[in-house]
């Protein structure tokens, strides 16, 4: 794409390249949502810290009625955004709310919750996504925590003309993310082009990157990233960001983070370091000692 008045190129450089593209693998999870699985353990080693992402959306109720009714997590975090809908979620630590449209929640399950995501509509079009993040070896056993936020209370840096940038987590241009995690440095960035514009978002260069877009044509460096495709930059010490072009209408998100570098041992909604104590939680879920006091 050619440069234009919105380009954020400048100093900056062209950006990561393209390493590898991944096709989304349309599945069902909970009790029957359809949804497409873009990071699943394949690629956990890839893209440490980052564990899980699912893209979900349809206006046909019976692809997510039937919802998430109540399950485990321990040793993660989970991110959940809504682009359309609301979805209600509810644990057993007594934190409930509902995530609307624009809205996102971040959940830490610690050292364990359970939890349950359910429609809060019954007809319409529900759309969104959940990352799961990596808690490092010392935190596994940190207490649960959890927030909402409002599409309203999400920095948003708007380019009139051109594009806008929510700031889920990590940084654009001055812009800073609700949650910060020190140790994983998370970015989760909404791109929505209004037009053609190209977008230059500044990375640190120890941090693995990649992006996925959910409307339109968005490509880096010439290279095309399919709708519903994970695609992967390379590291580059030498690089600071990645470039982003994109048609009016288009939308992706960018996803960065600074890998742990640990032991992943995963056994469904359960990510620790170690069998040892992966077989100690499924002892005490399968006993209802889950979640556990103390550990």
């Amino acid at each position: 794409m050619e440069g234009n008045a919105h380009t954020a190129v400048g100093s900056q450089g062209v950006g990561r390249p393209i390493e590898s593209l991944h096709p989304g693998r349309v599945t069902k999870d909970g009790a029957g949502v359809v949804l497409t699985r873009l990071l699943e353990s394949g690629l956990q080693r890839r893209l440490d810290p980052f564990l899980m992402l699912d893209l979900f959306g349809s206006d046909v109720p019976e692809d997510y009625l039937a919802g998430f009714p109540t399950h485990p997590h321990r040793g993660f975090e989970t991110i959940t955004y809504m682009l359309t809908g609301r979805m209600r979620h509810a644990d057993s630590a007594g934190h409930s709310g509902v995530i609307e449209s624009g809205g996102m929640q971040w959940m830490t399950a610690g050292r364990g919750i359970l939890h349950s995501e359910m429609p809060e509509q019954e007809s319409g079009r529900m759309a969104g996504l959940q990352l799961w993040l990596n808690l490092p070896a010392r935190d596994k056993d940190t207490p649960t925590w959890y927030r909402d936020f409002r599409a309203e209370e999400l920095p948003r840096w708007r380019e009139p003309g051109a594009y806008d940038v929510v700031v889920l987590a990590g940084r654009y241009r001055h812009l800073q993310g609700p949650v910060a995690r020190p140790t994983t440095d998370p970015y989760l960035l909404d791109l929505r082009w209004q037009d053609a514009a190209d977008i230059f978002v500044e990375l640190p260069t120890t941090h693995v990157a990649f992006a996925v877009p959910y409307q339109g044509t968005v490509s880096a460096q010439g290279k095309v990233i399919p709708t519903a495709h994970l695609g992967i930059f390379a590291d580059d010490p030498e690089n600071r960001g990645v470039l982003l072009s994109g048609e009016a209408g288009s939308a992706a998100l960018v996803v960065a983070g600074q890998p742990l570098r640990e032991p992943i041992v995963q056994y469904g909604p359960f990510v620790l370091n170690s069998d040892e104590a992966i077989r100690e939680t499924l002892r005490l879920y399968r006993s209802g000692d889950f979640p556990p006091a103390e550990l």
